[in-house]
This record gives structure tokens, C-alpha cells and sequence, in this order.
């Protein structure tokens, strides 16, 4: 199912509504209208649902007002450490409500408690809740509990698992031999110490940037060692260096100043005035002593040792920082060392005469985080995967005709996110706080339109990752709870080569990842599903060997996929299905089956 057609039918129904898991027996009411509905509504009696109602969503039994009414946001208390979040989580709220009011925009009313838990630790940490983790949750005071959550998930060693695995896709993509196996784990190892130590981003961009020596001594190299592109003739290596450094140029400027300086590679960028091709090439240069010892093995060796990288910088070569570029005309022009034009810059800074070696990116590096689109870039890619679109979109892409759908409040969030030191747990924690984001997905007539996505008055759906899924059913099936770290690792791999190799995103852009039918086949019908939900110890069993009754089995698999409780009329048609199958031998069956088509569900299956 593609993004936008999730998009379009989510008006005034909730994910669990939207297409249906076609089931055999008694599953096949899951599949019902009338049995998937919103958890905003209220909750039948006898089955109590602690989550904070939404008054902004009209009764689906009802007319939609012609007018619909500005939903009464709950008084929810920002606990934080940090003194500043109170006042950012205000910022942003009012200049989003700006642009409510003048685009004439009603926002959903808030998403109650169950699923704001589900979304926000996916969002975090990469996974569903454990059930343990929400019934911890609502032992939290009513109007604290979100923002507690928050700073709890944030102080989790997962956090640091889940965005290494997130930026090691966008600085490697999935592909090629660095998409995976030794080189992606090398550098997935080093970001993993760097969020733990919540290192700021412009010290980690830094240190990306000016890396050295061997990858199995240093993870980061292979960010650039991935990247070098073409070898250099050798006839020319002396005055060009050893490899031309294009992909790394490209990427350097999308992942770090939303720029598509790609764009200016072979002639003036069509859509930036300010940038030239010549500003493509001088970016280049500073790239240009670049020297990759070793040699990666073919994509078709995958899976055999990978041989030892060494990155270094040879200062032999290029001694004048110049590279040679061809215009579409025919002449050759030189292009000498030279960073990109910031703010209101015709002429971007050049590279420090006599600066060799290193120090050639060091100084590289340095201008990357002081410019003026660092802050913003980094803001706008983050915005993008939390609320499944950010205000630039492409969000790598600012250009003069791609404008922000807010400039004032990007540009505050940028400038703040530089004035607090570049801290990634801070800027989390202003959005996580925000109206916006405890916002429902269920859109009403004012918002229901793609163009008004841009305004965050509702939640978009999200497609969970390749890692989210992987990571989600192990804590949903309890798959793997007692397999040594070998084992966890071997079906981590599998499962991910099966998940990418199917439906991922080779580019590692999360935000735009789209499910389809063959990830339905697979999790439908993949045998490692069926294991894991069969699996001794796992979920089912040890829900029924506790001698629970149907009602407390049914719960703690409801808990356990989609984070919340069934509700009154869900138990009454399970159970109902569950009495046509009471001569089943195996008394675990029907409970399979009802796991199974949760697992399957789109309210499993998506980031609501």
C-alpha cells in the first residue's frame, strides 16, 4: 500500500480501518468495519481505555459539521530537566497555530494515551512498547506522563541503538558492499558511541568528516571510504588525486545542508540561482587528497571476509586544491577550492593556502557546520521523521522553488538548535512535547487534503522501517527472548535482507518509505512469522500456560502488538469465533490465528 493511498483514507478513520487482513475462520472479523474502529472512540463499557479522549473528531455516526470545531487540547505538563523545553514546545505550538488559523485549518484533536505510547517508542527507541513498559506508563500522573515518557526513552540505552541504525543507513544507503555486513556495522558501532555520549551534532559531523586511519580501528572512515567514486587515471592521479569524489561531495551537502549540490554537477543548478557548477567542483576540491588504502571486495563476494580499509590523506597529490571541470559547451574551467555561498553570500570561503592533508577537511568540516543551512537541515530531516514530512520536501532538497511550509519556525528551530549546542535529545524533546505531534492521524474536512499536509495539524501515517518491523515483532512474539547474541544476530540479518531485499528503500530514506504488496506476502505467509508465533515461550504460549482466561489471553496479545486493550465489541466477536473452533485439539489454534492477524494488521503494521 503506497503513502499516499494511506494518506487518503485516513479521513475520519483510524489505520486499523484502512484496506483490512483478509483472515480464515473466526479472524475474519478483524477485517470488519465495524469491529476496527478508531481508538479515539469511547470504549464500550467493561473495557476501560485510560487514553486522553479526542474531542476534535466528529462521531463517524454523525453529519461532519460543516464547520468542525477547534478541539480542546488537554493540559499536559512539559517535565523536563532542561529549562528551555517549556519555552520551545510554546514556539513551535504558536507558529503552527498560525498557520492554522491563516490557512483556515482545524488540527485533530489529541490521540489518546495508548497510542501516543505506541508512537512516540517507535519514534525514539525503534519498537513497539513492551507490555510491561505501558503499564508502567499509566502509573505516571495523567497530566505528566507523556513528558516523562519522552525524557525516559530518551535516557534508554535503545536510543542510541535505534539512530545508529538510522543514520547508518542515510551516511551508507542499503546497498553495495558498505550497505551492509562488516563496513555498515563498523560505522554503525562508532555512531552507537556517539549517541549514547549524546554527542553534539556538529562535533559528530566533524569527526565524520575529518576521520583517518584503519576501519577496524576507526568505524567512521568507512562514511567516506564509501563514497569516493571513480578512480582518477593514473596518468592524471599526481595533479587530480586518486579518486574523483563525487558521491561523497553529493552527499556531504544533502545530509548535512539539505542541499542537492548534484544537481550542479555537469551545469548551473536549475533551481538555485546562487548555485553554480563551479561550486559543485570547488566543494570537490577540499576532497581531493583523499587516499583509500586497501581495495572492498565486489558486491557479488558478498557474505565473504571484507578486507581491512585504511583512509589517510596523501599530500603529494593536488598540491594546488584545483580541479579541472568541463562546461556543456566544451571549455575547460578550473575550479579551486571553495565552500558554498551562505545566507546572503555571493562567494563562498576558500581553502586556506598551503592547507594540505587533513587539514584540507578539517577545514571542510568547519564550514559545513557553520553555515547557515546546518542547523536548518538537520532540523528539517529530523521534523521529517517524526512527523512523516517535513517543511522542505524533499527534505533534502532546499532550493529557491522549494520554500519552507514555515520559515519562521524553521529558521528559530535552527537557530536554537545551534544556540543549545547542537543537542539531538533537545530537539526530540520539543517536538515530542508539541501540540503537534500528540496530535491523531484522523484528518477532518479542513486538513483531509495533500497539500495541506504541510501545515502538521494532524499526524501523517508512517510506514515502520526495515529495523522498526524487525524490532517490533521480536518484542511483540517475544522471538529469540532466550537465543544467544549470535543466534539474535544471524535472524536480525535474515529477517533484514529478506525485509530490504523486498520492500526497503536503498537509499535509506525512511521518511519515504512505502510498503507494498510483497511485504504483505511476506509477513502474511513468511515462515519466520509462522515460527515466532508458534514459538515455545513465546507470546501465545506463555499467555495461555498462565492459565489465564480467553478475556486475559486475548488482552495480553492486544497489549503486546498494538499496545492497547481490545475493545467491547473486538473480545465479543473474538470470543464469538472463538466457540465455532471449541473442538480444536490444540487449544493454543485460535489464539495463533488472532496473533496472527494482529501482527498483520495495519494498526500493527503502521506508525500512527
Amino acid at each position: 500500500m503506497s503513502h499516499a493511498t494511506v494518506q487518503r483514507g485516513a479521513r475520519n478513520r483510524h489505520p486499523s480501518l484502512v484496506g483490512g487482513v483478509l483472515l480464515a475462520g473466526l479472524i475474519l472479523c478483524l477485517a470488519a468495519p465495524g469491529l476496527a474502529q478508531s481508538t479515539k472512540d469511547t470504549p464500550d463499557k467493561g473495557v476501560p481505555d485510560k487514553g486522553v479522549p479526542d474531542k476534535g473528531v466528529p462521531d463517524k455516526g454523525k453529519a461532519e459539521p460543516k464547520a468542525p470545531a477547534h478541539p480542546t487540547f488537554p493540559k499536559l505538563t512539559v517535565v523536563s530537566k532542561s529549562p528551555e523545553t517549556e519555552q520551545m514546545v510554546q514556539l513551535i505550538n504558536t507558529k503552527l497555530e498560525e498557520g492554522w488559523k491563516a490557512n483556515k485549518i482545524v488540527p485533530a484533536g489529541y490521540v489518546d494515551d495508548h497510542e501516543f505510547l505506541r508512537r512516540v517508542t517507535l519514534d525514539v527507541i525503534g519498537r513497539i512498547a513492551r507490555p510491561e513498559e505501558v503499564e508502567k506508563f499509566f502509573k505516571d500522573p495523567p497530566a505528566t506522563r507523556r513528558s516523562l515518557l519522552v525524557d525516559r526513552l530518551l535516557a534508554s540505552e535503545e536510543y542510541a541503538i535505534h539512530w545508529s541504525n538510522v543514520w547508518t543507513n542515510w551516511l551508507l544507503s542499503r546497498t553495495g558492499v558498505f550497505g551492509h555486513g562488516t563496513y555498515h556495522e563498523g560505522l554503525n558501532d562508532w555512531l552507537k558511541d556517539q549517541f549514547a555520549q549524546n554527542k553534539s551534532f556538529d562535533k559528530l559531523t566533524t569527526e565524520l568528516l575529518t576521520a583517518s586511519g584503519k576501519n577496524t580501528d576507526n568505524g567512521a572512515v568507512n562514511f567516506i571510504l564509501a563514497h569516493v567514486g571513480e578512480a582518477v587515471p593514473a596518468g592524471r592521479q599526481h595533479e587530480d588525486g586518486q579518486f574523483e569524489m563525487v558521491p561523497v561531495t553529493s552527499r556531504i551537502t544533502r545530509l548535512f545542508l539539505g542541499t542537492q549540490v548534484q544537481c550542479a554537477q555537469c551545469h548551473d543548478h536549475p533551481f538555485q540561482n546562487s548555485l553554480k557548477q563551479n561550486h559543485f567542483w570547488g566543494v570537490n576540491a577540499f576532497l581531493r587528497q583523499v587516499q583509500r588504502v586497501g581495495q572492498p571486495p565486489m558486491e557479488r563476494m558478498r557474505g565473504m571476509a571484507y578486507p581491512m580499509l585504511e583512509l589517510k590523506d596523501n599530500t603529494d597529490v593536488n598540491p594546488q586544491a584545483v580541479v579541472f571541470y568541463e562546461k556543456r559547451n566544451g571549455v575547460i574551467l578550473e575550479a579551486k577550492a571553495e565552500f558554498l555561498p551562505s545566507g546572503e553570500e555571493k562567494r563562498g570561503t576558500r581553502l586556506t593556502n598551503g592547507a594540505k592533508g587533513v587539514d584540507r577537511r578539517a577545514e571542510l568540516a568547519k564550514l559545513v557546520v557553520e553555515h547557515d543551512s546546518f542547523g536548518r537541515a538537520y532540523v528539517n530531516r529530523m521534523w521529517g521523521t517524526f512527523f512523516g514530512k517535513g517543511f522542505v520536501n524533499p527534505i533534502d532538497d532546499f532550493n529557491d522553488q522549494n520554500l519552507p511550509s514555515n520559515p519562521e519556525l524553521l529558521t528559530a528551530l535552527g537557530s536554537s538548535f545551534r544556540n543549545y549546542g547542537f543537542d539531538q535529545k533537545k530537539l526530540i524533546r520539543w517536538m515530542c512535547n508539541s501540540h503537534a505531534y500528540n496530535l491523531s492521524c484522523v484528518a477532518n474536512r479542513t486538513n483531509d487534503k495533500p497539500e495541506q499536509e504541510v501545515f502538521f495539524s494532524r499526524m501523517l501515517l508512517k510506514s515502520m522501517s526495515p529495523e522498526q518491523l524487525f524490532e517490533s515483532l521480536e518484542v511483540a512474539t517475544k522471538a529469540g527472548a532466550t537465543a544467544d547474541a549470535k543466534t539474535k544476530k544471524e535472524n536480525r540479518e535474515r529477517w533484514l535482507t529478506n525485509l530490504v531485499a523486498n520492500f526497503g528503500d536503498d537509499e535509506g530514506n525512511e521518511v519515504n518509505f512505502n510498503g507494498t504488496v510483497v511485504q504483505a506476502l511476506l509477513m502474511m505467509n513468511g515462515q519466520d512469522i509462522n515460527d515466532a508465533i508458534k514459538a515455545k515461550g513465546g507470546t501465545v504460549e506463555a499467555a495461555v500456560a498462565r492459565g489465564r482466561t480467553a478475556d486475559g489471553v486475548i488482552r495480553e496479545l492486544y497489549l503486546a502488538t498494538l499496545n492497547r486493550e481490545p475493545r467491547r465489541a473486538e473480545l465479543d466477536k473474538i470470543k464469538e469465533g472463538f466457540r465455532l473452533r471449541i473442538a480444536e485439539k490444540d487449544k493454543n489454534a485460535p489464539f495463533n490465528d488472532l496473533f496472527w492477524a494482529l501482527l498483520n494488521s495495519n494498526e500493527f503494521l503502521l506508525n500512527h
